[in-house]
C-alpha cells in the first residue's frame, strides 16, 4: 500500500489492539470519528505485514513480526462499534459509512435519462433490476421505477422489498454488463447493498400519485400482508397531523397556497385543524379566498398536492430540519 493517511493508521493501530483495549479507544471517539475510523477498518480488508509494521513502529511485538496482521472487514467493524457505541448508535454510524465509503457501481446511470435506464434494464430478471435500483439516489430510482410498465414494475417492487444483502462480486457482473450495454467506460468499485421494505418505501414517497397508487394496488393483490406493511411505514397527508406546531410551520411556509387549496378539500376536520392554526392571518385568509375559487376539481388534482405537501415533508425530515414522530416511538415521562 502507499503511505497510510492519519486516519488509516489510526484504524490500523485499533484494528491490532486487543478487543477491550480497541471498545475502550472507540468509546471516546465522536460519532464522526468512529464513522471515519470504521470506514478504514471496512476498507483495510487484505492489510499486509509491512503495511501494519509501517503504521506500528512504536508496537514492538508487531515490529518484530510475531503476529501477523489483523484483517479488516465490516464484521470486524461492526463488532467493535456495538461494543463501545451499543447497537444502535453502532447502526447509525454504519449506515453513514456504507451511503459514503465509495460510490455507486451504477453511478453512471445518473447522467442517462430515466427512461433510457428502464430501456436498459429492459428483460432482465425483476431481481437483477431492483439491485440496479436501489443503487440509484432515490429521485433517479423514483424516475426510473415510473417508466417501468406492470406486471414488471410490481415485479421490480416485490424484488426490492425482499432483497438481502448483494455480494460485491454480484455487483460488479451487473455493473459491468449494463456499462457495456449503455456505452459508458468508465469503471467504479462495487458496493454492497441492502433491500428491503424501507428502501422500497423511499422509493414510492417520491414517486407520483399515480404511479403509487397503481403500485401499491397491485402489490396489495399478491401480497396484502406487504403491501400492509409499506403502507404503515409512509407518511400520508392525513399523519400530518403527528407534527408539532413549529414543524408544521416550516413545512407550510414551502407550500404554494394553491396546492394547500387542492390538498384540503375533502381533508378531515384535525388535518385542516392543524394547517390552519399554523398560518398567519394573512395566509389564512389567502387560502380561504383560493379554496372558494377553486370550485369543483378532480380527485388526482387533490392526490398529487397532497403527495406534493408529503414530498416536502419528508425532505425537510431527510434534511434534519423537522422530525416526524412514528406510531411506534415511545417517550419516557
Amino acid at each position: 500500500m502507499s503511505e497510510l493517511t492519519g486516519t488509516q493508521t489510526a484504524a490500523v493501530v485499533i484494528m491490532n489492539l486487543d478487543r477491550a483495549q480497541a471498545v475502550e479507544v472507540l468509546k471516546h471517539l465522536s460519532d464522526d470519528e468512529a464513522e471515519a475510523i470504521a470506514a478504514e477498518i471496512i476498507r483495510l480488508r487484505d492489510l499486509d505485514l509491512e503495511t501494519t509494521r509501517d503504521a506500528l513502529t512504536d508496537f514492538q511485538r508487531v515490529v518484530r513480526g510475531h503476529l501477523p496482521p489483523v484483517r479488516g472487514g465490516r464484521d470486524l467493524a461492526t463488532g467493535l462499534l456495538e461494543a463501545s457505541l451499543g447497537p444502535e448508535r453502532a447502526a447509525g454510524v454504519l449506515t453513514k459509512v456504507s451511503s459514503s465509503m465509495t460510490s455507486s457501481s451504477f453511478e453512471f446511470l445518473t447522467a442517462v435519462e430515466p427512461a433510457q435506464v428502464a430501456s436498459i434494464l429492459d428483460g432482465e430478471l425483476p431481481q437483477t433490476v431492483a439491485l440496479v435500483i436501489a443503487h440509484l439516489p432515490v429521485e433517479r430510482a423514483a424516475a426510473v421505477l415510473a417508466e417501468i410498465t406492470d406486471p414488471a414494475r410490481t415485479d421490480v417492487a416485490q424484488a426490492i422489498a425482499t432483497m438481502g444483502t448483494a455480494t460485491q462480486d454480484a455487483v460488479a457482473v451487473v455493473a459491468t454488463a449494463l456499462r457495456a450495454r449503455s456505452g459508458a467506460l468508465t469503471t467504479r468499485d462495487a458496493r454492497e447493498t441492502l433491500g428491503g421494505v424501507q428502501p422500497l418505501v423511499d422509493i414510492i414517497n417520491r414517486s407520483d400519485a399515480t404511479v403509487e397508487k397503481a403500485l401499491l394496488a397491485s402489490i396489495e393483490a399478491r401480497d396484502s400482508a406487504l403491501a400492509e406493511d409499506i403502507r404503515s411505514r409512509m407518511f400520508t397527508f392525513a399523519d400530518i397531523v403527528v407534527l408539532d406546531d413549529r414543524d408544521a410551520q416550516r413545512v407550510l411556509r414551502g407550500i404554494d397556497v394553491r396546492v394547500l387549496a387542492l390538498a384540503l378539500k375533502g381533508s378531515s376536520g384535525p388535518v385542516a385543524d392543524v394547517i390552519l392554526r399554523n398560518m398567519t392571518e394573512r395566509n389564512r385568509e389567502a387560502l380561504q379566498e383560493e379554496s372558494r375559487l377553486l370550485g369543483t376539481v378532480r380527485v388526482s388534482q387533490v392526490e398529487e398536492a397532497r403527495a406534493a405537501i408529503v414530498r416536502t415533508i419528508r425532505e425537510l425530515e431527510a434534511a434534519g430540519d423537522i422530525r416526524v414522530q412514528r406510531v411506534e416511538e415511545e417517550y419516557v415521562v
